[in-house]
């Protein structure tokens, strides 16, 4: 399939009941129930409080320009660096758009984006068995970290 060539923006509250529904299909992707008014809750709330950046591409082709995917990142710091580093939470695409470039036009535009707020570096995590977004991920200069261990505490 050709490339579909889409326009990425940072999303607003304006945005928010298109990017919820990307959000939820994102979480079902991860085994959640569907939970439209629970996305729009937790996305109103990153996005009141500046606790996020979600990128948000769209095809400026359709009608009221169609969502077709996006990415949130997360501002972290770091002290060895001692510069703020972005982690990159969540990225997804709709079915109908992908294999089309959209996953690389979103990483470009949080590479941008990490790049304008002086960030040094973006972190990302995926499934050891999610084969297609490690290959699209390695394409755009992202590599497996060998050095750390990650280790978590969960409820």
């Amino acid at each position: 399939m050709a490339t579909l060539a889409c326009d990425i923006r940072q999303a607003t509250l304006e945005d928010l009941s298109v990017t919820a529904v990307l959000f939820d299909l994102y979480r079902q992707y991860y085994g959640q129930r569907s939970d439209v008014p629970r996305a729009l809750v937790f996305l109103a709330e990153r996005m009141a409080n500046g606790e996020s950046v979600i990128l948000l591409a769209v095809d400026p082709a359709a009608p009221r320009g169609g969502a077709l995917g996006f990415a949130q990142l997360y501002p972290s710091f770091s002290s060895v660096a001692t510069r703020r580093v972005w982690i990159l939470n969540d990225l997804y695409v709709a079915p109908r758009a992908r294999r089309r470039g959209v996953a690389t036009q979103l990483l470009a535009a949080a590479r941008e984006h990490a790049e304008r707020t002086g960030a040094a570096w973006i972190e990302l995590t995926t499934r050891h068995d999610n084969a297609g977004a490690r290959r699209v991920y390695e394409s755009a200069e992202y590599r497996e970290d060998h050095d750390f261990v990650t280790y978590r505490w969960c409820r």
